[in-house]
């Protein structure tokens, strides 16, 4: 019971802390809160986080198979890409035109649950994420390749992305709040943060810094963080 323990914080911190800094997933989730509302932001997270948990538990049981697939992430790169243009433009379009308060990609006719699932399931960047964690998890016999290991380490990965998430859509109705009839400030600072991210997308597909070299190189994905969330975790279970 102490080790799934272990291995549910685990699966929960790491999960936490990477949905933490700014990406394609979170800001749109803070985006939709605003325009929408929490509950469609929440259902857009339950969506993506479904889609990432189906990912994490492919990592666990097909790594050699997902080592193969060069050209469905290569796919997957440039669908992405053009998903956050699209929703760049969106929210630059959203700025220039203060009457129109919401975003034509996330408001899309597609129930928001379900868009979350699309735009996570094409979103190839969690898949080296979770290759890298469980790969360390793995070596240091933290993570064993048993059913009840795997749904400990699953369900925290979940609640961990809704926790992260979290902060993004009530945050999000923080700022919307402190900045009341600026709307489109907003816009101009999502919009920004969108096209920074297409940037970086096209600069890791340029200098093939992509999904498979992460892959292939686990250990830039962790960046010595494994030893502090494994100190944490070891800090739970002896409390």
């Amino acid at each position: 019971m102490l080790r799934l323990r272990k291995i549910f914080f685990t699966g929960m911190l790491v999960s936490f802390l990477g949905s933490l800094p700014l990406g394609t997933l979170n800001i749109a989730a803070m985006q939709i809160s605003i325009s929408t509302g929490t509950i469609a932001a929440i259902l857009f997270s339950l969506g993506s986080l479904l889609a990432e948990v189906i990912y994490v538990r492919l990592s666990l049981v097909a790594m050699d198979w997902i080592r193969k697939q060069k050209r469905i992430f290569k796919i997957l790169e440039w669908v992405t890409l053009v998903i956050v243009l699209a929703l760049a433009f969106s929210s630059f379009y959203a700025a220039l035109h203060p009457k129109m308060e919401k975003n034509v990609v996330l408001d899309s006719p597609l129930p928001k649950f379900v868009l979350g699932f699309v735009m996570s399931a094409v979103n190839p960047v969690q898949i080296p994420f979770w290759f890298g964690w469980s790969t360390v998890l793995f070596t240091k016999k933290i993570l064993l390749p048993r059913s009840d290991h795997y749904n400990a380490y699953i369900v925290g990965i979940g609640i961990g992305t809704f926790i992260g998430n979290c902060v993004f859509i009530f945050g999000g109705l923080l700022i919307a709040t402190k900045i009341n009839d600026n709307q489109d400030i907003l816009n101009w600072v999502i919009g920004g943060i969108f096209t920074i991210t297409a940037l970086i997308q096209i600069w890791k597909i340029l200098k093939n810094r992509n999904t498979m070299h992460k892959i292939e190189h686990p250990e830039e994905v962790t960046q010595g963080l494994e030893e502090t969330i494994i100190d944490i975790t070891d800090h739970e279970k002896k409390d």
